[in-house]
């Protein structure tokens, strides 16, 4: 039995078009903010840990 080799290419294809479209309308939030939110939450949450052990 052959085996189609384009298979891959097409399904791909229509996640890198999705994938390629930007909104305008869209919320851009800087990479720098997401990880120093992470890294507030995560510091929250160790305090909170630590100052009220259940």
């Amino acid at each position: 039995m052959a085996r189609n080799k384009d298979q891959g290419f097409h399904s791909a294809a229509g996640l890198i078009r999705y994938f390629d479209q930007e909104d305008e309308k869209a919320l851009k939030v800087p990479p720098f903010a997401v990880v120093a939110l992470c890294i507030a939450l995560s510091a929250i949450i160790l305090y909170v840990t630590f100052a009220w052990p259940v």
